[in-house]
């Protein structure tokens, strides 16, 4: 049976995967296994505020606050943040473009521009002319271009936290990344299908029921499909660890942010764990490696740990 496909249909996917692979690549700053997906940041704040019918250049001194947010909130702990190095950086990967009737001053011993400068000119930046008109009349490409960027840069647990502190509407999204699912079942059998931290576990029927297998180094910037690198987490727990809120300690002891706090429910669920070991694993291959370990404290965990001593 042959199937006719419309050739309008054909150019607009033809045009939407071009617009993809123009973004797929970004010259995103790398050191070791550092993550800055300060670039990526900056492209879903510009698409939510395309959705929302901006202009096509943003003055830098009215996105400077919200992309500061996006990487205090998303970005690894820091102790500044400098949103006016993405916002002129990302002209080199040619998706965005800064526009200004005043020659910039580069910082001292640097081609970084003055955040001064930025606001007073109120300097603009946006997505290129065609990039942008395309954008506009494909909403589908923004989406998937929003999905693209967050699967590339974070696990899936933070894509709609991301994606509503940056406006984005995700929903309608045509293609979805498909998952090898031998991770998740390995690590979730490892853990006696029960939590690593909270120990709950619970079945509807013979599928797990809000339990899943978390990445403790996340494999966007290196991390292994392997048993040693995964958690059994609740869903509570899940976010909680990919957030920065708990971690572990070299001898697999359950740390807790300082910087996190809630009502009373907050107690028996992380202040109560803290300092106490991780629970053990049916297999010692599955305890979680010492690397794996160090890269989330270094990369994710957010202030420093609560007493518990």
């Amino acid at each position: 049976m042959t199937v006719f496909i419309p050739d309008t249909l054909v150019a607009s996917v033809t045009k939407t995967d071009a617009i993809l692979r123009q973004f797929k690549d970004l010259n995103v700053w790398r050191r070791g296994e550092e993550r800055a997906p300060h670039k990526p940041l900056l492209v879903l704040l510009a698409l939510g505020r395309l959705q929302a019918a901006s202009e096509r250049l943003l003055p830098f001194d009215e996105i400077e606050a919200p992309l500061t947010a996006l990487l205090e909130e998303f970005g690894p702990p820091r102790r500044s943040y400098h949103p006016e190095l993405p916002f002129y950086h990302l002209q080199t990967d040619g998706v965005w473009e800064i526009q200004t009737d005043f020659p910039l001053t580069a910082r001292k011993g640097s081609k970084n521009p003055l955040r001064s400068e930025l606001r007073e000119f109120k300097v603009g930046g946006g997505f290129p002319e065609a990039i942008y008109s395309e954008l506009r009349k494909r909403p589908e490409a923004v989406r998937e271009l929003a999905r693209q960027l967050l699967a590339a840069h974070f696990p899936e647990s933070l894509h709609e936290g991301i994606a509503g502190a940056a406006g984005l509407d995700l929903s309608g999204t045509v293609r979805n990344v498909r998952r090898d699912g031998a991770f998740r079942s390995a690590v979730i059998e490892a853990w006696d299908h029960r939590c690593a931290f909270c120990g709950f576990g619970a079945m509807l029927d013979r599928a797990d029921l809000a339990l899943d297998a978390a990445h403790i180094h996340w494999c966007q910037f290196g991390g292994a499909d392997s048993i040693n690198n995964g958690l059994a987490c609740c869903s509570i727990h899940h976010q909680a660890l990919d957030r920065g809120a708990i971690s572990l300690s070299d001898d697999r002891r359950i740390l807790v942010s300082s910087r996190f706090h809630g009502n009373e429910q907050v107690e028996p669920l992380f202040h109560a764990l803290s300092g106490r070991p991780l629970r053990t694993p049916n297999r010692k291959e599955a305890l979680p490696g010492e690397h794996v370990i160090d890269w989330h404290r270094r990369q994710v965990f957010r202030g420093e740990a609560r007493d518990f001593r």
